[in-house]
């Protein structure tokens, strides 16, 4: 779940000449000569499928493409500051994937953090504290940060 899917891109072409591998007939034309092609294999092309959070609660959502991300019940504090304005910390997410971890020192001291981003659009929307090296800061180990300027309200605010 941490470290971005990079499938090999697929163009139409490609999977014409997966699907109809040189003919006799094409034999005579220079654009199509290559060696026999071995037994075909099918290949399916992963799809990644969002989660979503149940109607009946208030959610977050990505702002940009309108993923889910989090239920209100897994918000810890509204207190945080991101890199662009105010941010919420929360205990469990979805739909995001995380980036490499490194060290940064924060606000609130040194902390090994990895950026999150949308699963679905890509944007980044914050990080997820790995690692706190002051032990004041430990309650946010495995905890998310996810700032305001990257989600919406939804279902149920009013």
């Amino acid at each position: 779940m941490c470290s971005p899917p990079n499938p090999p891109p697929t163009t139409a072409l490609t999977c014409v000449l997966r699907c109809f591998p040189c003919e006799p007939t094409w034999a005579g034309s220079p654009f199509l000569h290559r060696p026999p092609t071995p037994p075909m294999v099918r290949m399916t092309r992963s799809k990644t499928f969002q989660a979503y959070l149940p109607s009946c609660h208030r959610t977050y959502s990505c702002i940009h493409c309108r993923a889910h991300l989090a239920n209100h019940d897994e918000l810890i504090s509204k207190s945080f500051q991101g890199s662009q304005g105010r941010a919420y910390l929360f205990n469990s997410v979805v739909n995001v994937g995380c980036g490499p971890a490194e060290e940064r020192v924060l606000l609130t001291g040194l902390h090994a953090v990895a950026d999150i981003y949308c699963e679905n659009c890509k944007t980044t929307l914050g990080w997820k504290y790995e690692h706190a090296f002051e032990s004041s800061q430990k309650y946010k180990e495995g905890k998310f940060i996810i700032e305001l300027a990257h989600m919406i309200k939804d279902n149920g605010w009013d």
